[in-house]
């Protein structure tokens, strides 16, 4: 009796504000995962108290011991261990997830994205999650939602401030929620007042809206949580590639040299000059005009250049000054779309004046629907060809297979010499 009162005390204590049917729901998960006396098994309880099914449940348990295996700090990584020793812990966390209103689903999933929730602290994530509910009058489905993106950021501070101050800055809850999915939560993280509001400070220095500083970090809202020295390297980065503060590629420019070093720059910069054979300013207007390109491969580049050049027939200038064709995808657009082209004008059924760049820049679903859709019966097999290859899920080694045999085989009288 000693020891099962041992074990529901701190349960007790984390519910005691819950309504009744909520505790006694948590109180009967308790005694069915606490009082056993085998030692406490972290996938065991995954799937008897969480829901998980066995297989889920094994991977999400190893997941947790590699997480925890790269804490740094020892002492508070010895600290946190100790609450996973029993169910006491865990039981309390259910506890206050079904007290907000969770249904079992929802804490099935959220554990599973985060387990070591099932590890922190009560009395820190209690009224934290209270606050979702009473502060910013999130809903069920939102606290879920949430949790399965934010739970770690849940784990480590008070989230209620922050995520008043962002909700208010992106405008919504939701816009907030799809920025936090493309960096994991990690925007939460970010100190607002040492850091985030800095940062906002230096970008309108540097002649960006608020609502330009909100569409920059939609895109990449790390921007945000950086140090203000970085935030105003990639000001003067943007800058140094000859994009002015007033041009409105100034933000996009600033957003894609923030995901690379300074020091990785100069020799993009430098290659593309000597791979295309142009002056910097030239190679400058061309970032400038499609920054995206800058993080992108030498490698990649390199195979672009000399498809477009090679067997496109393109001058070298003249993808200078169309620098979009090198952020294009060579495997899902340029290719499949140049070997359309070729069968096409082969058949007599586009003609030979069409250029190129012009077939590359049409949308997907309008370029299947006035080249590949409306011959389907003059070009039997096209379709198919080239949802084959423009999909990116050809083997290795068989790109283009498709459209090449296609070509091959399909033009009547035409040789395969010709058709690239």
């Amino acid at each position: 009796m000693l020891l099962l009162r041992r074990h529901l005390l701190p349960l007790h204590r984390a519910a005691s504000s819950l309504p009744s049917p909520i505790y006694h729901r948590a109180w009967l998960l308790s005694i069915s995962t606490s009082t056993s006396t085998a030692p406490f098994s972290l996938e065991d309880y995954l799937v008897a108290a969480c829901g998980l099914p066995a297989a889920q449940a094994r991977k999400t348990a190893k997941k947790a011991f590699d997480e925890s295996a790269r804490c740094n700090k020892k002492a508070f990584e010895e600290h946190c261990k100790s609450r996973l020793k029993s169910a006491s812990n865990p039981d309390a966390v259910l506890a206050l997830l079904y007290g907000i209103g969770l249904s079992s689903a929802d804490i099935a999933d959220v554990i599973a994205a985060d387990p070591l929730l099932l590890r922190a602290s009560p009395k820190n994530i209690g009224p934290r999650l209270l606050a979702l509910r009473d502060r910013l009058g999130l809903s069920t489905p939102q606290i879920a939602r949430f949790l399965l993106i934010g739970s770690r950021a849940l784990r480590c501070c008070d989230v209620g401030p922050k995520l008043e101050f962002f909700i208010s800055f992106f405008g919504s809850f939701e816009q907030l929620l799809a920025i936090m999915k493309k960096n994991s939560g990690h925007i939460l993280l970010g100190n607002v007042e040492r850091v985030i509001n800095p940062n906002i400070a230096l970008l309108r220095q540097w002649g960006l809206s608020v609502r330009d500083i909100a569409q920059l970090c939609s895109r990449n809202s790390r921007l945000l949580i950086f140090s203000p020295k970085r935030v105003k390297e990639c000001l003067l980065c943007a800058e140094e590639l000859g994009v002015p503060r007033s041009s409105r590629m100034f933000k996009y420019v600033v957003s894609v040299v923030s995901n690379i070093t300074k020091e990785k720059v100069a020799p993009k910069l430098k290659f593309l000059k000597s791979t295309l054979g142009c002056s910097e300013s030239e190679v400058a207007i061309a970032v400038s005009k499609m920054p995206s390109i800058l993080p992108l491969s030498e490698e990649l580049l390199l195979r672009k250049i000399h498809f477009l050049i090679k067997e496109v027939g393109m001058e070298p200038q003249y993808i200078v000054e169309r620098p979009v064709l090198l952020a294009h995808s060579l495997e899902k657009r340029l290719l499949p779309r140049h070997c359309v082209m070729k069968v096409l004008q082969a058949k007599g059924l586009l003609s030979s004046k069409m250029g190129f760049y012009t077939l590359v820049q049409i949308g997907e679903k309008t370029f299947k629907l006035k080249y590949i859709d409306c011959h389907t019966d003059s070009v039997p097999g096209l379709a198919d060809a080239y949802a084959a290859d423009s999909s990116g899920f050809v083997p290795s080694g068989n790109k283009f297979e498709h459209l090449k045999m296609f070509q091959s085989f399909s033009l009547d009288g035409v040789s395969a010499t010709h058709v690239h």
